[in-house]
């Protein structure tokens, strides 16, 4: 099971989120990033948070379906975000996708992708916004990439340094190299082919693919 949970960021286009989603999945509300779901007409199944963003008339709608509130006090030591997440987990989800993570306040943004390396989470967890993919990869691990040759794919390195980095598949190769916090050689390289993989010994990183349009 796949759970996708919309935070209160923003959504640049609603079309393509729909279009992400599967009926299956099951929609997490961040508090006020249920606005998200109900703005391409999907329910959530859940909505967690501490309720500071959410209308309460939204809220009590929702209510009045049957939807399900993990509610939250003001005062508390996790974001929405990082509550919900466990909240997915705890309900069995084996992926996590994340939308609305971005934009908006510029510290919250920086939290929505920092918490993807905060811990290593038990199931691959995404953020998606518009054509990019951002993901953390911790070492000693791999990723594997599909998409198209030319999408962008940039390594950004968030531990002191980020050791054993090898690529396969990519137009720039690096073969078991080292990156500092705070270097920008891994920023921009692109893929040679449908398939590339990327590994490392030690350190966490992360890596954002930028899909590129499909020809017309």
């Amino acid at each position: 099971m796949r759970a996708a949970i919309a935070v209160n960021g923003v959504v640049h286009d609603y079309v393509a989120l729909a279009t992400l989603l599967r009926p299956e999945d099951c929609l997490i509300g961040a508090d006020g990033g249920t606005d998200h779901w109900l703005a391409i007409g999907r329910t959530p199944q859940i909505v967690v948070g501490d309720l500071d963003s959410l209308s309460p008339q939204a809220a009590s709608t929702l209510s009045a379906q049957g939807v399900l509130f993990e509610q939250h006090p003001p005062d508390k030591n996790q974001t929405d975000l990082e509550l919900a997440i466990e909240r997915a987990l705890a309900e069995g989800a084996q992926e996590v996708l994340i939308v609305g993570a971005l934009g908006g306040r510029l510290d919250q943004t920086l939290a929505n992708l920092l918490i993807l390396a905060q811990r290593s989470w038990s199931v691959p967890v995404r953020v998606v916004e518009g054509n990019q993919i951002a993901q953390v990869l911790h070492g000693p691990g791999s990723l594997t990439l599909h998409g198209s040759p030319g999408d962008t794919l940039s390594l950004l390195p968030l531990s002191a340094t980020v050791e054993g980095i090898t690529y396969t598949g990519l137009h720039y190769p690096l073969q078991n190299a080292t990156l500092s916090f705070g270097s920008t050689r891994g920023v921009s390289n692109t893929l040679s082919s449908t398939r590339a993989t990327v590994s490392l010994r030690s350190g966490v990183a992360l890596i954002v693919q930028t899909l590129h349009p499909s020809p017309t």
